[in-house]
């Protein structure tokens, strides 16, 4: 079974992603939301697409900046499904809103995004699933798993002889971390 290290590195599109982001943790909002929202908006497609209009999404969802997207109304849901620049569902695009929306709810109840992962870790990707299911919109086991891994909360982004995992593991992952 072929894996994202053994196309990525060399790759014009996927190169940077794979030895900068993907599986490294992150603890700023807007980064774990647009994460969330290029997960969701990759369902069906290749995450090649995604990282292609990554700067698209970031124009069109305001640099991810969660309390702007939590109060978008129905003339921005009407710009962004006009927006070549991104991919133009409407599910994804109300899914987006409705989850900024959830994470202004986390700061209450957590203290922020961030915080919320922290308060569940360790779960397997089972358990993270139904609680993803349970709390946010759009996010099935794909998804909800990619994006987990992604932030490094589930292992498995790069292979063991990846040289990535190794930058990885030395930023202290919660998946390393265990209980």
């Amino acid at each position: 079974m072929s894996s994202y290290c053994d196309f990525a590195p060399g790759h014009p599109v996927h190169v940077h992603y794979h030895a900068r982001e993907y599986g490294f943790p992150q603890r700023a909002e807007p980064e774990l939301f647009e994460r969330l929202v290029l997960e969701i908006n990759q369902a069906g497609l290749s995450w090649e697409t995604i990282l292609r209009k990554r700067d698209g999404f970031r124009r069109a969802y305001h640099g991810f900046d969660v309390d702007t997207v939590a109060a978008y109304g129905e003339a921005d849901v009407a710009r962004l499904l006009a927006d070549a620049g991104i991919i133009r569902n409407r599910l994804k695009v109300r899914a987006a809103i409705h989850n900024a929306n959830v994470i202004r709810g986390l700061r209450d109840s957590h203290g922020g995004f961030a915080q919320w992962l922290d308060a569940h870790h360790p779960r397997d990707k089972a358990g993270w699933v139904k609680l993803f299911k349970q709390t946010f919109r759009f996010t099935g086991g794909e998804i909800t798993g990619e994006f987990l891994m992604s932030l490094g909360y589930l292992p498995g982004a790069h292979r063991a002889d990846c040289p990535v995992l190794a930058d990885i593991v030395a930023r202290d992952p919660p998946w390393a971390r265990g209980s």
